[in-house]
């Protein structure tokens, strides 16, 4: 069941590059992204990419990858995947589950739990998200 709300952040996409097609697949996009906020009441720093590829349907499916660090150097990698759709004026907004791992105490909460999140994006690059706890 879906738990409380664990972290939110807000950043910015730094870079984007559309990878090649494979297999008469679409092309993907790469995005890189930095973001600041909280997690478990953490102030954290966030590093992540994540690659986008367009379905049939219209609809986005993306996996990432990244690490969060607190100021005093505890840190944690993730692991992501989800559901993006496409909005006016290229705006993404997507839908899906993050799981960490990390040995620092501060993110000891994080163990055992899968995080569901929202993850927005405008077009002029800006992004948030939220993140709930899925026990």
């Amino acid at each position: 069941m879906l738990g409380d709300l664990i972290g939110e952040e807000q950043g910015r996409i730094t870079v984007q590059r559309v990878l090649p097609s494979e297999h008469g697949l679409p092309p993907s996009v790469e995005t890189t992204f930095q973001a600041s906020g909280t997690l478990l009441g953490v102030t954290i720093s966030d590093m992540g990419t994540y690659v986008g590829t367009l379905r049939p349907d219209g609809t986005l499916y993306g996996t990432g990858t990244g690490v969060i660090m607190s100021p005093d150097g505890a840190f944690a990698s993730w692991q992501g995947t989800g559901v993006g759709t496409l909005g006016e004026g290229g705006t993404v907004s997507w839908r899906g589950s993050i799981v960490y791992l990390s040995d620092s105490p501060a993110f000891a909460g994080l163990r055992g739990v899968a995080g569901a999140f929202e993850w927005e994006t405008d077009q002029s690059g800006k992004a948030s998200g939220k993140l709930w706890a899925w026990r």
